[in-house]
């Protein structure tokens, strides 16, 4: 148990230095792009391409750690995160938006590595302890949430060539990273999941809990994104300054993850469909939040709530995940989860950016709401077998 929570808290610190990178991201990418870009439609193709590298590399990356383990794989993908954001600082210094794209594509390598910290916590962790460890994991973002946009305040104009100090600074992170995972103690890929019967990936993907896991994760993710990735450029089209728009994000990341410290205990209280099926409500109030105005204020309490929302679905949909594979099927049925995850987050990335130049901040939001609608019936749809089946 002293192990687990020592890897815990590790991957916990892994995760604030993914984040930090990621929210750097988030704050600079369409504005990078909209910069470099020809086409001002093609300006969120880099916070795409970040997605899109994520997608390419979930699977073959959860396939790697089952044969080589989780510290390598970590170490990998955290190096790919240099090479990205050197790639980056390269197409911002030779100011070419498609290589800009490139390096972004690369960190999204790294960003695949990363999303499996959850889930390295929650299989060296009991079962009473699995729910907590994936949310404490995810407490990690708090502290991206909170450097991440500050950090871009002031790196940004660093250098001449605008944005290149704060791609460099995402280097510093990966070091940092590297550092972390020296002390990380992750069993190696047992006897039973190298040699265990495996079924189907189809057979694992046809269950109820399966289903619902993907549809809160993926969707959910997906609307945030959405939203999230036009949000610094609906609001500097708004004539609201960056500063404002970097707190709303760094408030969007701190909602993202605070509630980490409690989510596992309130699916362990309520159950996680009920944690679920609140996050989707959540998500819908901040539709409806940011349809009334185009305030600060407004981006503010839309991009909190949708944090929060985004938290409940995605730590539930993991926790769900967790009951519908044996030790054997662990990367196979983690890696497509992600998968899809990551592909529904690269449609909507682009999307976002398309919706937004065509058709405003307005539609942009309506466009969401008959997602969070199929996520609220997916999960009333396993409640009530679950009941069915309780009553028989």
């Amino acid at each position: 148990m002293e192990n687990a929570k020592k890897n815990v808290a590790l991957l916990a610190g892994c995760q604030a230095m993914l984040f930090t990178n990621n929210v750097t991201l988030i704050s600079l990418a369409a504005l990078a792009g909209f910069s470099l870009a020809d086409n001002k439609m093609l300006s969120t193709l880099p916070a795409t391409a970040y997605v899109v590298g994520a997608a390419l590399t979930t699977l073959p990356a959860s396939f790697f750690m089952r044969r080589f383990g989780r510290q390598t794989g970590f170490r990998v993908g955290t190096c790919m995160g240099i090479v990205g954001a050197a790639v980056c600082c390269l197409g911002l210094w030779l100011h070419s938006f498609w290589l800009l794209c490139a390096g972004v594509l690369v960190l999204g390598v790294y960003n695949a590595f990363g999303q499996y910290y959850r889930f390295a916590a929650a299989d060296a962790a009991s079962y009473e302890f699995k729910a907590k460890a994936i949310s404490l994991v995810l407490t990690g973002g708090l502290v991206g949430g909170i450097i991440g946009p500050e950090l871009s305040k002031y790196t940004r104009d660093l250098f001449a060539v605008p944005f290149l100090g704060a791609y460099a600074s995402l280097i510093v992170f990966c070091l940092i990273t590297l550092g972390l995972l020296a002390y990380l103690r992750i069993p190696p890929p047992s006897v039973a999941e190298r040699h265990e019967p495996v079924r189907p990936l189809a057979q694992i993907m046809v269950q109820p809990a399966f289903i619902v896991a993907v549809t809160g994760s993926a969707l959910g993710y997906g609307v945030m994104n959405l939203l999230m990735t036009a949000t610094p450029l609906a609001m500097g089209l708004c004539g609201l300054p960056y500063s404002s728009a970097a707190l709303v994000i760094q408030w969007h990341v701190i909602g993202m993850f605070a509630p980490s410290f409690f989510t596992g205990s309130l699916i362990r209280r309520f159950g996680v469909l009920n944690v679920m099926f609140v996050g989707a409500a959540l998500e819908a109030l901040c539709v409806c939040i940011a349809l009334s105005g185009v305030l600060v204020v407004n981006f503010w309490w839309a991009l909190t709530l949708l944090g929060i929302g985004w938290n409940f679905l995605y730590v539930g949909g993991t926790t769900l995940l967790t009951e519908c594979y044996r030790s054997s099927e662990r990367a196979k049925a983690q890696g497509m989860h992600d998968f899809l995850v990551f592909l529904t987050s690269a449609t909507t990335s682009f999307s976002s950016g398309l919706l937004m130049n065509s058709h405003g901040w307005q539609i942009l939001n309506y466009a969401a709401l008959p997602v969070l609608a199929v996520i609220g019936t997916a999960i009333a749809w396993l409640a009530l077998q679950r009941r069915a089946v309780v009553a028989a």
